[in-house]
């Protein structure tokens, strides 16, 4: 199958590779029919987030069932389903206490960055990691599910409450899902971003349906300062930024990841503010039916601007200003096999 591999000089190359088949009992084999391109992937090839040289990239996939294992009873093929690429064994100590975002046996399992992922034709994982679609649910929604279910995680870790004002730094696509969720959580929400092109995509995608509920702000906005009772950094890289943001008694939700951020804060400031900083890590699967769920009310299906073919994997990824001096022309980009 064609699939696209990321190489020891951080790039992706497009590569013949074995097909995956249903060789364990619970194995399911999809045939993938689009996957997101997730921030993540964006932050692996500009250095910004550890992978293993040689694995298939991509986890935010949609498809159909192509091939199950023989203890398989959950799905058939055929069936369309998306891919939970949070991965857990189910078996040490924090998954035996239900923390299976926090699985100490993560090393090989970690879908697109060290276990093959969807970035191709056809991909494998166990079947419990696959969720049947409800049937009225286009693959073009579907394939946000998973960005979504990332959103959710980190808007119950702030615990976010109808009335509150929730700012949401970053206007990427993720940023754009965590404010469709927060709203949908009854939040007044204000969004930034300093792209001007983003700007004006998140203003699309919030122009009707939100009624007023979602803004769009420059980070240097005065209106922000001191606003918010919940503040998320979906960049990863603002939590100065942030703590400007936070009303008193805020809370502070870190939810980017890029392993080159640090950041400076005064301890003080935090305690006089009763100011409250959160990591909530991967999410739970348990949140993932919910996030389906939720995908039925919500239209993020309009987060996908552009969709590329796998052989024109460097156009989607320059899109995403993934090389050198690009600026971005896209908010949520699809690789589509065929």
């Amino acid at each position: 199958m064609k699939a696209l591999v990321l190489t020891e000089a951080r790039t992706v190359s497009l590569a013949d590779h074995p097909k995956p088949a249903a060789t364990a009992p619970t194995d399911v084999v999809v045939r993938v029919a689009q996957t997101g391109i997730c921030g993540t992937d964006r932050s692996v090839l500009v250095g910004k987030f550890p992978a293993e040289p040689g694995v298939v990239m991509g986890h935010e996939a949609v498809g159909t069932v192509e091939e199950v294992g023989s203890a398989v009873t959950a799905h058939k093929p055929g069936d369309r389903v998306v891919i939970n690429p949070t991965l857990y064994c189910g078996g040490c100590p924090s998954c035996l206490r239900g923390h299976w975002d926090f699985c100490v046996n993560k090393a090989g399992t970690e879908v697109g960055l060290d276990l093959d992922g969807a970035f191709a034709e056809y991909i494998r994982l166990p079947e419990r990691f696959l969720h049947t679609l409800p049937e009225d649910m286009h693959f073009d929604r579907a394939v946000v599910v998973e960005p979504l279910a990332c959103a959710l995680n980190n808007i119950e870790a702030g615990r976010v409450r109808a009335g509150e004002t929730v700012v949401v730094a970053g206007g990427g696509p993720v940023g754009v899902v965590c404010a469709m969720a927060a709203q949908h959580h009854g939040a007044r929400v204000l969004l930034t971003e300093p792209d001007p092109y983003r700007q004006e995509l998140c203003r699309e995608v919030f122009a009707r349906d939100f009624g007023g509920r979602v803004t769009v702000h420059t980070p240097d906005a005065p209106a922000l300062a001191g606003q918010g009772d919940v503040v998320i950094d979906t960049v990863g890289s603002l939590l100065e930024q942030c703590l400007a943001y936070a009303a008193v008694r805020g809370r502070v939700v870190i939810m980017g990841y890029n392993s080159n951020a640090s950041a400076t804060v005064r301890p003080l400031e935090i305690l006089q503010r009763g100011l409250q900083i959160i990591g909530a890590g991967d999410y739970n699967s348990r949140l993932f039916p919910r996030a389906i769920e939720l995908a039925r009310w919500l239209p993020l299906e309009r987060l996908v601007t552009h969709r590329f073919p796998l052989e024109q994997h460097e156009a989607a990824f320059a899109a995403l200003a993934a090389a050198p001096g690009t600026p971005y022309s896209a908010l949520k980009v699809v690789l589509v096999p065929e």
